[in-house]
């Protein structure tokens, strides 16, 4: 891929997804193979204004290592500079950027239980530094191509057939090319979600059922205070930064523990470096109670009872089957794509700016009204070509989706 185009990608993550303020610090999350993008990034970031660019490695063969010799002991500890790192980013409240380019399988064989007990082990200490934050600083996902992802997506394509073949998809993604302006697209692109949010706020449904052949049969109540969002978002400074790049959805958090019936998976599910397909999920009382899966199961099941907020919902996510990505016809086994090719839900964390006034308001405000809590925010793509969603209000009903589609 050409590095121009590369720079033109780099320069829209800098300053339409993190929107980079002058003077402002940075924290760039990549992958150590991704080194010559990290370079273009930086350079982009710099140019925008960042007065300084720190870089959190990561490489999925020496995670798997990690997971291999140390203890769990090792593993769950927090060390002293991780806690001192953790404290200065809520006092700089940098630009936060994640660049992902993993393999969907680069974590097979690793044990899931030492995982698991690691992440438990790890959030009580994390966690305060994370609320601290929340709102408050902009951050960005993005990704980029590496080979053993392009494989999975293209196994028919050569290497590097497929590594620029997911480029291209990538870069079309996120509505960059040699001869457009990206981010009056994106003004454009974020224009047209805010009139649907406005008219779904306009209506405040009590409550969502979502209905499909395949099996789905659901219901979600709403948040009285609740409200819906989509496109880019603001901190509470005042900042507008857009934390997808990609992005497709309109979502809101729905009420704890508020939820019934089953939802049926239409795409796999990559969850830490692996891979859960054809599985369904049955709520009862708000919680998860049953599932089943024709490949992860196993893995599924620690994802649900990861912590008590883990079986509940976070997310009401809508696209369209209609969409660019649902229409490129790509499987790209990375949820930052898929979930933006089909309606979604999400286990475990919802998000407090999903409900009104959430500005004046402590986070244990947010979560009295009703926002879900968990260590996990784990999407997992509902979309079908037959999905009906309806909105209900004092027992009158609108049809939101039909067949797939907007209804409105």
């Amino acid at each position: 891929m050409k590095k121009t185009i590369q720079r033109k990608y780099a320069k829209l993550i800098a300053r339409v997804g993190a929107n980079i303020q002058k003077g402002q610090t940075v924290r760039l999350f990549i992958n150590a193979d991704q080194y010559e993008f990290a370079t273009i990034l930086v350079d982009e970031c710099y140019k925008a204004g960042a007065s300084r660019v720190d870089i959190d490695w990561s490489w999925q063969p020496i995670t798997k290592l990690d997971y291999r010799y140390r203890t769990l002991k090792s593993l769950s500890t927090v060390q002293k500079w991780e806690e001192d790192r953790l404290q200065l980013m809520t006092e700089e409240l940098p630009c936060r950027i994640f660049v992902i380019s993993d393999d969907p399988d680069g974590l097979k064989g690793v044990n899931q239980t030492k995982m698991q007990k690691t992440r438990i082990a790890r959030y009580p200490i994390i966690k305060p530094y994370r609320d601290a934050i929340d709102n408050k600083h902009q951050w960005t996902i993005a990704a980029i191509p590496s080979f053993a992802w392009a494989k999975k997506v293209f196994p028919e394509l050569s290497k590097r057939q497929a590594y620029e073949k997911l480029w291209d998809a990538i870069l079309k993604s996120v509505r960059v090319s040699e001869t457009n302006d990206p981010e009056a697209e994106w003004a454009a692109h974020n224009d047209n979600f805010k009139a649907r949010c406005a008219w779904l706020n306009a209506q405040k449904f009590e409550r969502l059922e979502y209905k499909s052949a395949n099996g789905t049969d659901f219901t979600a109540w709403l948040m009285p205070e609740g409200r819906w969002c989509g496109g880019g978002e603001y901190t509470l400074s005042g900042v507008y930064y857009n934390p997808n790049l990609p992005t497709e959805e309109i979502f809101t958090s729905p009420a704890k523990g508020r939820v019934e019936g089953t939802l049926v998976s239409t795409k796999p599910l990559s969850y830490e470096g692996q891979l859960i397909e054809n599985f369904s999920i049955t709520f009862k009382d708000g919680k998860a109670v049953s599932w089943k899966a024709e490949k992860g199961e196993s893995l599924l099941t620690k994802m649900i009872t990861m912590d008590e907020g883990a079986a509940m919902l976070g997310e009401l996510a809508l696209i369209p089957c209609n969409s660019p990505i649902n229409n490129s016809g790509i499987l790209y086994y990375e949820t930052l794509f898929d979930e933006n090719a089909s309606c979604h839900v999400a286990l475990g964390a919802g998000f407090n700016e999903c409900v009104d006034g959430f500005e004046t308001l402590t986070n244990e405000e947010c979560k009295a009204k009703g926002v879900n809590e968990s260590m996990i925010h784990v999407d997992f793509m509902i979309g079908a070509p037959d999905l009906s969603i309806t909105g209900y209000k004092n027992g009158k009903a609108v049809q939101i989706f039909e067949n797939g589609e907007w209804a409105f």
